[in-house]
């Protein structure tokens, strides 16, 4: 009773006593040191101490409800307000030295004091048992979250006072999305295409009209360090080397911004995975997840302190399943494992992390489509859209044979087979006079097989016999015909309707291996300045990254039926009978070594930047930098040649020619940024940013071209952005405009007086207008809303050339025409409830994608679609959770790509009934149990 009227009285004098006390500590106390993420009530105790406050709060605060901290510097309010982000609480003071927590509801119903017992924070009593927090009065869950990237300085930043497009995904968020690769993980991101279709790794994003395929456009960072330096290698996307697990707490997303002067390769922004921190107490969690496509899963993780200072945490994951699609076997099959030893120090911090990967996931690939007499794309009759793949038994280990005569080893069970050393050193030191210095260090040595079974062309037979002719007059001239039969069997193939289709795939087998070694050094030096009343918060950096990597390549061609995991077939010639007199194939392998590869390089960047944030009032703040780097490339490719070992299988086969191209290049730029934010109140302001950028050429373009030299690609970025959040809603939107410069292409020069073409490399630009939506919308704690939504122009700007047709020269004109793959519309919607006291929590996630084209020259279109996904959580106790999962509810063929294999520039399925595209993953069912300890 004692403790209710307490309350009761001091939310009353809260509306009327002028917080004199609250507010000089707020000004006085500028130096209060960092609150590690951990237990609300056990944060909220260490506050009380650290501001001599005192604070009261209710059961409503459960021991599950964690606080995702504080940075260190800040006021007591700033950092009150952080440690509640996120919770569904909020603060009132209600004395000059008294702050009550209390749900949203509460706060805006001051006279209604609904709380159970009231206790101080640090009281026996402080351990209530409730469920899940309230989603109510959420506008300090994104806007008051502290931003860690794309920035640097002493002071912190939330996402309210950003001067940048920026997307956090918290841990709450993030787990009930469960994301199944890194690319489906930004799906909710605006101004980014996401195709995920692929599988676990080697997904693909284009951000804000950047023509570029993989993560060519945006780096991939885990702590705020790059997982590799160059995040799109050929063949080598940093997806591959990464894998997202119950180590990762919450991830943030830069849009464009100054991402590009704090990291290499980040001209259209920079994907942030953040680990967990451990508590001053020991906890963990551990979940088991299950799949109805053979999934089984197990994560972990734990953390504790060790005294003195020191904290340790270990966690993971393991995995095994078949695939949606099923080739037959295990696609997925490992998982990773890490330590981190960490210690707080008077003057700083010094953490050591060491992770494991082994690890090796299936590669889905384009399957057989086809348009129906009603206009609808569906895959061929004979072929599950939905869960079949063209790769199968038949073709999991072939031995496909080489130049010498040796054999390759084909091994698609490997897919992408990735085993990684990654060692990172992080280490943060106060030095004199207020400078801070700061050095994150991160070694990685990556072992990469990538395997796939790669659909290059689908044809009928008829076809496909009529391109053979050739190959069967120069082997067999005696002979009567061909005909096709299964190599395991012999059976003949039903040219008219084999699998209800009659169809015949020419497929590669494609196997490449990419040894790496890396190292990556950032070292920053901070200081904040103070003249009068405006500050400069000032950071000097230096970059330095190294790598040392191999790469080999070999391919061949395979005969395979259009079915479900894909037999190989022969290629006989007959007589007159119809029996086989002589082989044109040998078991299913039409040609040896169609690609060939052999090359080695180096890689050595250095890059000098800094950031001014300069605070001109306390509602304007300017901030700006520039970024200079140099990259020096060196290396050989070993040229090819051509052999003929005597078979019409082995006629025409690429192989080394022991002749080899070096190269040793240097180049550099200087890109710059420069935005303003100007904040109208805590949560509402605007901000503009304008930003010159560019990136520098990489090691991959001298595998195939060595004697090439690399252009580097430029690019200008402006943005204007609006944010603003109340209990209510939270919203941020911003418009940008993107010019890419110099996108390449195959231009054939026609002289008239020679009638020769001579092939040239043609340059054009790209232009993009767009708009960004993100928010989230509360009208009560029972019901939310999230939506994202991207509005763009996306188009090539002098995209012309000319080709050769029947020996004449005809004038291609593709100017305006819309970028490959990206949609010019696309939404996604999440509307959620809580139910059960915030116990149960259902949601429906609506994705719909525009109409797209796989080709510049906009000939081949990929029509639009739409996704349906849900997702459930119910908390049975607060430290035991089940989860449910239902992607891809209404099975959806949306056509992620085309076949790029047909050309990109002007696609060679144009008009084509019959095609190759790689479609969503089918319907697909997960469940999850959790226990946090």
């Amino acid at each position: 009773m004692r403790n209710g009227l307490a309350l009761h009285i001091a939310l009353v004098l809260g509306t009327s006593l002028p917080l004199v006390a609250f507010a000089q500590a707020n000004t006085q106390a500028l130096h209060t040191t960092a609150i590690a993420p951990m237990s609300l009530a056990k944060a909220l105790e260490n506050f009380s101490h650290e501001a001599g406050l005192q604070i009261v709060y209710g059961s409503e605060i459960a021991d599950s409800v964690r606080s995702p901290g504080a940075a260190a510097g800040l006021t007591p309010e700033q950092q009150l307000r952080q440690l509640l982000a996120g919770t569904g609480l909020t603060y009132r003071f209600v004395t000059p030295n008294t702050v009550t927590i209390v749900p949203g509801n509460v706060a805006a119903n001051a006279g209604n004091p609904a709380s159970a017992a009231v206790v101080t924070a640090g009281s026996a009593g402080s351990n209530a048992s409730t469920a899940a927090s309230s989603n109510v009065d959420k506008s300090t869950k994104d806007l008051d979250s502290v931003v860690v990237t794309a920035r640097s300085g002493v002071d912190v930043r939330t996402r309210a006072q950003t001067s940048y497009s920026i997307t956090t995904i918290d841990e709450d968020r993030l787990r009930m999305q469960a994301p199944t690769s890194v690319a489906d993980a930004v799906k909710s991101v605006p101004g980014f295409w996401v195709e995920d279709s692929g599988g676990e790794a080697s997904g693909n994003i284009r951000a804000r009209g950047i023509p570029v395929d993989g993560f060519g456009s945006v780096n991939l960072l885990e702590d705020g360090i790059p997982v590799q330096h160059d995040p799109a290698l050929g063949y080598l996307n940093a997806d591959q080397a990464f894998r997202l697990d119950e180590t990762i707490e919450r991830v943030e997303v830069v849009r464009g911004g100054p991402s590009s002067i704090f990291y290499s390769n980040a001209p259209a922004g920079a994907i942030n995975f953040i680990p967990r921190q451990v508590d001053d107490m020991p906890e963990g969690l551990i979940k088991y997840t299950a799949g109805n496509y053979g999934l089984g899963r197990l994560d972990f993780w734990f953390g504790t302190p060790l005294g003195d200072g020191w904290k340790f945490s270990t966690g993971g994951f393991f995995r095994v399943d078949h695939n949606i699609r099923d080739p037959g076997f295990n696609g997925d099959n490992g998982g990773q494992l890490r330590a981190t030893l960490s210690k707080q120090f008077e003057n700083g911090d010094l953490s050591f992390d060491v992770k494991r990967l082994d690890d090796r996931v299936y590669f889905d690939l384009g399957i057989p489509m086809y348009r129906n007499p009603d206009g609808d794309l569906v895959s061929v009759p004979g072929f599950n859209g939905n869960y079949g793949t063209v790769a199968g038994p038949d073709t999991e280990h072939v031995a496909l044979q080489q130049g010498n005569g040796s054999n390759y080893n084909f091994d698609n069970s490997l897919g992408t087979d990735v085993q990684r050393t990654q060692l990172t050193l992080k280490f943060d030191y106060n030095l004199w006079d207020n400078w801070k210095l700061a050095e994150d260090l991160r070694y990685s040595d990556t072992d990469t097989i990538r395997n796939g079974v790669y659909p290059n062309a689908i044809e009928t037979s008829s076809a496909f016999y009529a391109s053979a002719e050739s190959r069967l007059a120069q082997y067999y001239p005696n002979a009567a015909g061909m005909q096709l039969r299964y190599a395991d069997t012999g059976a003949v193939f039903n040219n008219a309707n084999q699998n209800g289709n009659g169809l015949v795939i020419l497929g590669g087998l494609r196997g490449i291996t990419m040894p790496m070694t890396e190292l990556t050094s950032n070292t920053r030096l901070m200081r904040k300045f103070e003249f009068g009343d405006q500050t400069h918060d000032v950071t000097l950096g230096y970059y330095h990254a190294y790598f040392n990597q191999s790469f080999d390549r070999y391919s061949s061609t395979v005969l395979l039926d259009t079915s479900d995991n894909a037999k190989l077939l022969n290629l006989v010639a007959v007589n007159a009978a119809g029996q086989p007199i002589g082989m044109l194939t040998n078991n299913g392998i039409y040609a040896n070594g169609y690609e060939w590869a052999h090359a080695h390089g180096t890689s050595d960047t250095d890059a000098f930047y800094f950031s001014d944030e300069w605070q001109v009032t306390d509602k304007l703040r300017i901030d700006g930098g520039a970024r200079w780097e140099r990259v020096e490339t060196s290396g050989w490719t070993e040229l090819p040649a051509t052999v003929n070992l005597g078979t019409p299988w082995s006629s025409d086969i690429l192989t080394g020619s022991g002749q080899y191209a070096g190269y040793d290049h240097a180049f550099h730029k200087l890109g710059w940024t420069v935005g303003a934010n100007y904040q109208f109140t805590d949560h509402q302001g605007v901000f503009a940013r304008y930003t010159s950028t560019f990136r520098l050429p990489n090691l991959s373009t001298y595998i195939t071209t060595p004697t090439a030299l690399p252009l580097m690609q430029t690019m200008v970025l402006p943005e204007v952005g609006y944010k603003f959040a109340n209990r209510y809603i939270e919203m941020y939107e911003t418009f940008f405009y993107t010019k890419y410069n110099d996108v390449s292409f195959s231009n054939y020069v026609f002289n008239a007086n020679t009638g020769v073409s001579t092939p040239e490399t043609g340059y054009a630009d790209t232009e993009t207008y767009g708009l960004e939506l993100e928010g989230t919308v509360y009208p009560s704690s029972v019901f939310d809303v999230q939506y994202d939504a991207t509005l763009q122009d996306p188009r090539y700007k002098g995209l012309n050339y000319t080709t050769v047709v029947s020996g004449a020269p005809v004038l291609l004109d593709y100017d305006d025409d819309q970028l490959i793959r990206v949609p010019r519309k696309s939404f996604r919607v999440v509307p959620g409830v809580n139910l059960l006291n915030n116990k149960l929590r259902l949601q429906m996630a609506y994705e719909y994608e525009g109409k797209r084209f796989s080709d510049t020259a906009n000939s081949v279109v990929l029509p639009q679609y739409n996704t349906i996904s849900f997702s459930a959580r119910y908390q049975l106790t607060p430290d035991l959770s089940v989860f449910v999962y239902a992607d891809n509810i209404t099975n959806s063929l949306g056509l992620t790509e085309g076949n790029p294999r047909s050309g990109e520039l002007k696609s060679s399925d144009a008009g084509a009934t019959v095609f190759i595209a790689r479609p969503l993953l089918g319907r697909s069912f997960r469940a999850s149990v959790m226990y946090r300890f």
